[in-house]
């Protein structure tokens, strides 16, 4: 719980618009949309070193204190660790529910003309909202690392029970190195294509917007309800279609490591895709939310405020970070814990059939 409160506080720290890093990505801004995107990812780089350090604490820590109760102890302790993280979990979700709702309340209070100062409390209420959402994104993901270390250990312990020769994965054995290699490159190709996605679609909505202002009369001059429908089946058909062959590549990818390399492999791949992934969703989840609140800050009234050139390459960062804190980063949670699960289902498998 320690270290999921100094997550807390690291994420809040880079997305909050009250704190230097936000504040300096607004100044930055006024140079033009690159200054906004290299300071931006700098300081989601920065952002990632505490709550490393800190997950890595927690999982020295626990160890220690249960390694001399017994044999098994000590991976018991790191996972009650990741238990300990998510018992707040009530808080998490209420936290993180409270981004989407109160930017959806922006959006109908924009839409709805309900007037400038009424947008302003939305917007700050917005501001809130991507912070709130970058520190509960903190705590899934430090769990998440917890647990996954637990599975890794009950991996460790299938292998154990089958080879009585088996003494952990040596990062030195070639077969270790090698499944590390593939498993560091496969979160990163998992966003990819997850970032890709969001591309993707987006151009098709654009083209879809585009359409529909050049063959409906009147809806420039907003005589006629545009086709919403139309909008949304291509945003949420997009978002599944394209979410398939990102999870499928992460599945194929572990099989494919553990018939080649076999368990060492499966040991090097899981340590591997577990540090990288954490890396990517610590600096995506607030790197993104940064992006957000660095408008915010300039839509207040900062640096020209609306309109100015500072806001205009503010809003290109926040166009960027969106996909970073809202697809991708999130998602990588999710792909290690199924990567992980995978291995050990197939565990005997790779035993029986590997090539080397």
């Amino acid at each position: 719980m320690f270290i999921g409160v100094l997550i807390g506080f690291t994420s809040n720290y880079f997305t909050g618009d009250d704190n230097k890093p936000v504040q300096k990505v607004a100044e930055a801004s006024q140079k033009g949309p690159a200054f906004t995107i290299l300071s931006g990812f700098s300081y989601g780089l920065l952002s990632a070193m505490p709550a490393l350090i800190g997950i890595g604490i927690a999982t020295l820590s626990s160890y220690m204190l249960c390694n001399p109760l017994g044999d098994g102890y000590s991976m018991l302790g790191i996972a009650m660790s990741a238990v300990g993280m998510l018992s707040i979990v009530g808080m998490i979700i209420t936290n993180d529910a409270f981004g989407p709702v109160v930017d959806n309340a922006r959006g109908l209070a924009e839409m709805g003309g309900l007037g400038e100062d009424v947008i302003r409390t939305a917007d700050q209420l917005d501001s809130a909202g991507n912070t709130t959402k970058a520190i509960t994104k903190g705590f899934a993901i430090g769990a998440a690392g917890l647990t996954v270390i637990a599975l890794l250990a009950a991996f460790s312990e299938i292998i154990t029970s089958k080879l009585d020769d088996f003494a952990g994965f040596d990062i030195m054995n070639p077969s270790v190195f090698f499944g590390a290699l593939v498993g560091i490159a496969i979160p990163a190709v998992f966003s990819a294509m997850l970032i890709f996605g969001v591309n993707k679609n987006s151009q098709k909505l654009v083209n879809e917007i585009h359409r529909q202002f050049e063959e409906t009369p009147g809806l420039r001059e907003g005589q006629v309800e545009p086709d919403y429908t139309t909008c949304i089946n291509i945003t949420t058909t997009g978002a599944i279609k394209e979410l398939i062959p990102a999870g499928a590549v992460t599945i194929i990818a572990t099989l494919l490591v553990g018939f080649v390399g076999g368990v060492l492999a499966i040991g090097g791949f899981l340590a591997g895709n577990i540090l990288s992934g954490l890396l990517l969703a610590m600096l995506m989840s607030n790197a993104g939310g940064l992006w957000d609140n660095a408008k915010k800050y300039i839509e207040s009234g900062n640096y020209g405020g609306k309109g100015s050139d500072a806001h205009k390459a503010a809003v290109i960062g926040d166009t960027i970070g969106d996909p970073f804190k809202d697809t991708a980063g999130p998602s990588i949670n999710t792909q290690i814990t199924v990567v992980s699960l995978v291995a050990s289902l197939a565990a005997e498998l790779f035993l029986l059939y590997s090539i080397f």
